[in-house]
């Protein structure tokens, strides 16, 4: 059933209460997804108020839409990247909003779909893409970037600490054949680390931070945050506010760093000290909401 692979929208609660959702106020949704947090946003500020939900992956935005048929209210759906807000906002005759939220990262919705590529629980093609009309895939940069390069992206977008070693042996392997399925991606990542710290170093599954690495690099997902929250920001009335959810700590630095030099800019004052997390009850029901992060802040 469609309900038991839909995404559960992480810190909820945090997001209604930031945001301050009052009837009559226009709000982004600037990864929609599923629609978890937006049919609740819609709620909240109907009627008169106006949602703007946009995202990336065309399937999810499709579940997105059917969700929304029966709430009532304005709304508009666009598959879009995060990074043109300021053009898709142009587009639709808007200038300013009441408030905007991001929830980054991977949905349950798309880890579920093995024909997705994003998980080694599920044995799929090795895609990663979230807009899947993206010329560049996981199984591109994983057969033909090099020894260096896939090191490298392994140590700055996984903090993978066998970064050179998995490196190594994707490049011996793919001499034999091409690297094709999640499968084999997992496979080679657990064989290349040594057999003593398989489970000792990792609480999580070995080829977690790999899989991490790679949808990054794939969908150029830091490389887009900063001047995405940036533009964010310069479309919010004064007294609107952004709410960002992550789930590392290479998107919460991102946003630690953007948030602390648009506060010194003159541009916003930051309403989370430090970043929140969700409350033991939320992890319980939702375990996989237990590493998101939460920051907020207000357009002077």
């Amino acid at each position: 059933m469609l309900e038991e692979k839909l995404h559960i929208p992480v810190m909820l609660r945090e997001v209604i209460d930031y945001l301050a959702l009052a009837p009559g106020k226009t709000i982004v949704d600037a990864t929609a997804g599923t629609g978890g947090h937006s049919i609740e946003i819609l709620k909240r500020i109907t009627p008169g108020g106006r949602l703007i939900g946009i995202d990336r992956d065309e399937n999810s935005l499709a579940v997105c839409r059917q969700r929304l048929e029966g709430c009532g209210g304005n709304y508009e759906l666009l598959q879009a990247n995060f990074a043109d807000i300021d053009r898709v906002l142009e587009g639709l005759g808007i200038d300013r909003i009441d408030g905007i939220v991001f929830d980054l990262g991977i949905s349950t919705f798309q880890m579920r779909d093995g024909a997705r590529g994003f998980s080694f629980q599920q044995e799929g093609p090795l895609d990663m893409r979230m807009d899947q009309s993206s010329y560049i895939s996981a199984y591109d940069l994983v057969n033909n970037l090099d020894e260096r390069e896939i090191s490298s992206m392994l140590w700055s977008f996984g903090q993978e600490r066998w970064h050179n070693r998995i490196a190594r042996l994707v490049v011996q392997e793919r001499k034999n054949h091409p690297i094709s399925t999640t499968g084999q991606l997992a496979d080679l990542v657990v064989r290349a680390i040594p057999h003593r710290y398989r489970r000792s170093h990792y609480r999580i599954h070995p080829a977690t931070r790999t899989f991490q690495a790679v949808r990054i690099a794939v969908n150029r997902e830091l490389e887009i945050l900063e001047s995405s929250v940036r533009k964010a920001v310069g479309i919010l009335k004064s007294g609107a506010r952004i709410c960002v959810i992550s789930f590392h700590s290479l998107e919460d630095r991102v946003i630690k760093h953007t948030f602390r030099a648009l506060k010194s800019e003159g541009l916003i004052d930051i309403i989370t000290a430090k970043p929140m997390t969700p409350v033991a009850s939320e992890v319980a029901a939702n375990p996989s909401s237990r590493s998101s992060k939460f920051r907020a802040a207000e357009r002077i």
